[in-house]
């Protein structure tokens, strides 16, 4: 369980009042009408007795409800805030563009509204978004073969200092310590749930992470310096295989990945990692059941710091990793991004109930 949810009165009361105040976190099916909404809906309110409420919409369309065509359930919940929808049509349009404060005043919008948006659907506000996004073009400049002042430029940077700033700061190096031709490429791959920062060698995955974690520029220095120096841009055919994989994944076509994997820590954390991957898509763990699962049943402190270490998101799901009273814990992509991730796997484990279902009966 994500979520410990209140009784149905209490839902049915968040229902008619159209609250917000459990958006993504309950849906309701309607029986009388066949489909499920969100509590916010704008629609006439149903009887209590036709409604059964869930936590998540696969959890609805498992029960046999279709979603509604007013609220759209499925849909993502910041598309649906006409605030950041605008924003990040505009963004869409010029993504290259030098975004600022004024940008946002001169479009008729409150900066610090904006930002608030953008932090409580992300966990970065839009002008962070749009640097990350200037600074990922110039990791792709840079993998052409093209000179670190190209690359500065094409990013809309006119300081080189200033560039030179930004760019450590994501990536852990100056633009110009980065090698051509290099054993280990860093790349970005995109998902539904942003786009993340993959580093490979020719055979295996070295790092997948979200570009916001604050641990990025560290992690990216230890390999680095594991690789002595030989870290560029660009990408392996094995990058490919990553992305393709990522991509099977997110379409409901894989629940398991099949990857090598360069882990980079301890003897310790590596055991827990492996754990993590041992753990089935749609099921969670505690940080005591992991640590019992590892025969440390008494390291739930060094389980969680192992955890938080793991620099492999989704292929090693530390995501699936929850409070032992059932809430969502600590993620450096964001909570948001590990609801997301917890109920995309949902839908596997339902897949899997029912074909167990159909063979038993079969």
């Amino acid at each position: 369980m994500m979520f410990s949810l209140p009784d149905s009165d209490v839902l049915y009361e968040a229902l008619v009042a159209r609250s917000d105040a459990y958006e993504e976190r309950a849906y309701v099916g309607v029986a009388s009408t066949g489909i499920f909404c969100r509590l916010n809906c704008p629609a006439p309110n149903p009887k209590p007795k036709n409604c059964t409420f869930f936590e998540t919409p696969g959890d609805c369309i498992a029960a046999g409800f279709r979603p509604c065509k007013r609220c759209h359930p499925l849909a993502p919940v910041a598309r649906l805030d006409p605030l950041v929808d605008q924003m990040l049509k505009a963004f869409d349009a010029d993504p290259m563009r030098r975004w600022s404060e004024r940008c946002v005043i001169a479009m008729g919008l409150d900066p610090s509204t904006v930002r608030r948006a953008f932090k409580r659907h992300f966990g970065m506000t839009f002008l962070e978004m749009a640097r990350h996004r200037r600074l990922r073009h110039s990791a792709e400049v840079l993998a052409k073969g093209d000179k670190v002042v190209e690359a500065q430029l094409s990013a809309g940077f006119e300081s080189p200092s200033a560039f030179r700033t930004a760019f450590a700061k994501l990536m852990g190096r100056a633009p110009g310590e980065f090698t051509d031709n290099a054993l280990l490429r860093a790349s970005w791959i995109d998902t539904p749930i942003g786009a993340m920062v993959t580093i490979c060698d020719a055979t295996q995955l070295h790092l997948l992470e979200y570009p916001e974690r604050k641990g990025l520029a560290r992690e990216v220095q230890r390999l680095f310096q594991f690789s002595k120096g030989h870290l560029g841009f660009g990408r392996f055919a094995f990058t490919d295989l990553v992305q393709a994989q990522l991509t099977e994944f997110f379409e409901g076509h894989r629940s398991k990945f099949d990857l090598p994997l360069a882990l980079h820590g301890t003897d310790f954390s590596k055991t827990v990692w492996r754990a993590l991957q041992d753990i089935p898509a749609g099921q969670t763990r505690s940080y005591a059941q992991l640590a019992q699962s590892i025969a440390r049943p008494t390291a739930m402190r060094a389980v969680a710091r192992a955890n938080g270490a793991n620099q492999i998101a989704i292929v090693v799901p530390c995501h699936r990793v929850i409070g032992a009273d059932g809430t969502l814990t600590g993620y450096a992509g964001g909570l948001w991004r590990k609801q997301k991730l917890i109920e995309l796997e949902r839908a596997y484990a339902v897949s899997v109930s029912s074909f167990k279902t159909r063979q038993a009966s079969s």
